[in-house]
């Protein structure tokens, strides 16, 4: 350890009887620390009676006020002019609030918004900056706790003058004792009062509540990770999670991303704050901004959110044209890379809630889990896939570069990693069929991608039936024979000429082996008909439409199947006239209940403020959630209130918001309808996984 001196006090050359007072007590300060702090550095207890703890629950102390006691010395803690040290005088120990940063490691936040931290390799100072130098893991010994700092993995120890440090050597002497007076943490607000009963009292009944089915809670990681600015969580708060991207800097002028897909010019301006005013975003119409911030799901959560369906997702096509990244774009590397981020994110969450299994975030792999889970009041993710080259398999210049063994490695280890949801086709014709494309801005941008990853614009020609596909911009003035320079495409409707291939068809076959859930939206009109052909021919009900990416003769066919029909969570008009035609749709022989796909992080527009809804039939605060068990005040983030008559959802807790809008339009039978959602989901997963 090291022996530094500490900091020469300068005396005033001027008589002056009150400072030499001072002087005189901090050096007396000084020598009493010295003198009573040898023992408490070079004794190591050596019986069960001087110091002896059984094994603690490292995880129980999370949002904990704490005085931290040095059991060989039976002394706290202070922060006192020149960091840390032992108290020796009668003084007041320091608390301090344990903030979790994962299971078993914590923030030790003072009262003046500084933590002990690693100020070197030996050092310990006060630091204002929550970080790895600030972060300590705790284990349990015999005799104490063990504090090692996670950037240097150096042991907090105490120096022989009684100043806090750090060592390499066993140093289990710490130990956490109730205190008071801690400053609070800074993080966001859930603004709910209650807690979520669970049905039945804990036994597995009726699973009665809302479902997402379509989020990307991951989506931080995609496009190379610097495409997306904000994360869901991190370890060291929302301060640290919610600031915007570098390249968003000037006003979000060289934002060119935000700004084309926001406003559908790459020049423009908005304002970077997120933390901690937030007075530029999260925005319901901001698509590069983090909205899943783990408070808002919590927040969604409380009020009677019960499944939420979380979807890895990747492009590799536009993560390789993007010039700014970090990660891989292959679409196998980021989906590995995101399925560890969410089951840290449930790990983060558990921290909070004081240890594994017992936070409210709960991946599930069957739908006996999901029951379990939601029996037990807490939200059960089902782990989603939707990326444009499923397994790597490509599609170029007409060829399927994929192979039947490639698919069953490949989908076993989404399997592996809890994947039980996965769209076949996104954005791009891929190895297993055509897609619907996209139109406007957003469809040139895709279209660009389809060619660069298959070397082919889209083609499209006459549709069979009544369904179509969108139709994308043409980039040239006529057609021209063969594979043009640039696209030309008519008015429309038009579909496209891409349909499922065989190796599609092995697909489909082998996901209703494993019992697995088949997402067809963003499948073009032909390749969506010949999936459901199967399906119906083999009786299948693991299907679904997760975020309004069909058709109404596709609707039809799923329901009939005993599919879920969950439209995408738009403007509350749109949503309501989706509702309505599923629910005239629903088929007798299963039960009703509908969902909603957000969407949320994925590229696409959240729920809107309704039109005149502040002086028409307005959302008021407070309201009751959909089964009366808990009070949803506004939601409100620091100095933020977010009001959704005038912001929309512009995080994903303001989705309760939305419902009560939607309820407020189309009344309590939409709500009820929402309220089955989650039972009537997993009767279909049931059908399918039981097979």
């Amino acid at each position: 350890m090291r022996d530094e001196q500490p900091t020469p006090v300068r005396v005033n050359p001027l008589p002056n009887r009150r400072l030499a007072t001072r002087v005189g007590v901090v050096s007396a300060v000084f020598i009493c620390s010295v003198v009573t702090s040898v023992a408490a550095s070079q004794s190591i207890p050596n019986t069960a009676t001087d110091a002896q703890v059984e094994a603690t629950d490292i995880y129980q102390y999370a949002g904990e006020c704490v005085n931290v006691r040095d059991v060989w010395s039976n002394r706290y803690v202070v922060r006192d002019l020149f960091g840390y040290s032992l108290q020796f005088l009668p003084a007041a120990p320091t608390p301090f609030r344990m903030q979790a940063t994962g299971l078993g490691s914590y923030l030790l936040y003072g009262p003046d918004a500084t933590m002990p931290a690693a100020a070197n390799a030996a050092d310990v100072a006060p630091s204002a900056k929550a970080d790895p130098r600030a972060d300590w893991v705790i284990t349990s010994q015999s005799a104490g706790l063990q504090l090692t700092n996670l950037s240097t993995g150096q042991n907090l120890s105490v120096a022989w003058y009684g100043r806090l440090v750090q060592g390499g050597g066993l140093n289990p002497r710490w130990r956490f004792d109730a205190a008071a007076g801690c400053a609070a943490f800074p993080e966001l607000a859930v603004n709910v009062e209650g807690t979520p009963v669970p049905p039945g009292g804990g036994r597995a009944v009726e699973a009665r509540g809302l479902i997402d089915t379509h989020v990307h809670v991951t989506a931080f990681e995609f496009l190379g990770g610097l495409f997306h600015c904000g994360r869901p969580w991190s370890r060291y708060g929302a301060a640290d999670a919610l600031t915007d991207c570098p390249d968003h800097d000037f006003n979000g002028a060289f934002a060119f991303a935000e700004n084309l897909l926001s406003t559908g010019s790459l020049f423009g301006n908005h304002s970077t704050k997120g933390w901690p005013d937030f007075d530029g975003w999260p925005r319901w119409d901001s698509l590069t901004h983090e909205g899943t911030y783990w408070k808002g799901i919590e927040r969604a959560w409380r009020g009677g959110l019960r499944i939420l369906v979380a979807d890895l997702v990747e492009n590799r096509a536009l993560c390789e044209i993007y010039w700014l990244k970090k990660n891989p774009c292959g679409d196998m590397d980021s989906l590995r890379l995101q399925a560890k981020d969410l089951y840290a994110l449930q790990d983060y969450i558990d921290a909070q809630f004081k240890g594994p299994g017992r936070g409210f975030f709960r991946i599930v792999k069957s739908p006996a889990e999901a029951r379990a889970v939601i029996s037990a009041g807490k939200l059960a993710v089902v782990m989603g896939v939707e990326t444009s080259q499923p397994f790597d398999c490509l599609y170029r210049d007409g060829v399927e570069i994929c192979s039947p063994e490639q698919i069953d490695r490949g989908l076993q280890e989404m399997w592996d990693l809890g994947v039980r949801s996965l769209f076949p086709v996104h954005k791009f014709d891929n190895a297993f069929g055509g897609t619907t494309m996209d139109g406007g801005t957003a469809g040139v941008l895709v279209n660009v991608g389809n060619k660069y990853m298959t070397g082919r614009w889209w083609r499209v020609g006459v549709c069979s039936g009544v369904e179509s596909d969108h139709t994308p911009p043409s980039l040239a003035s006529a057609p021209v024979d063969g594979e043009p320079l640039l696209p030309w495409y008519p008015s429309g409707p038009v579909c496209n000429v891409r349909s499922l291939t065989p190796l599609g068809e092995y697909l489909i076959n082998r996901m209703i082996d494993k019992g697995m859930i088949i997402e067809t939206d963003h499948m073009s009109v032909s390749t969506r008909a010949e999936t459901l052909a199967i399906l119906e021919s083999r009786g299948y009900s693991g299907v679904i439409t997760s975020h309004g990416w069909g058709d109404d003769t596709s609707r039809r066919r799923i329901q009939a199947l005993g599919g879920f029909v969950a439209p995408y969570a738009s403007t509350t008009k749109d949503y309501i006239g989706n509702w309505q035609k599923a629910r005239a749709s629903q088929s007798a022989a299963y039960l009703w209940g509908i969902g909603f796909g957000t969407d949320t992080n994925g590229l696409g527009s959240q729920a809107s403020p309704r039109p005149g809804a502040s002086n028409e039939s307005p959302v008021t605060y407070p309201f009751r959630n959909f089964d009366d068990s808990v009070a949803i005040q506004q939601s409100r983030w620091n100095s933020r209130s977010w009001d959704f008559n005038l912001t929309g959802a512009s995080h994903y807790g303001l989705f309760l918001d939305w419902i009560e809008d939607l309820k407020h339009v189309a009344g309590q039978e939409i709500v009820d309808d929402l309220a089955r959602g989650s039972e009537a989901y997993l009767q279909m997963w049931e059908r399918a996984y039981t097979r």
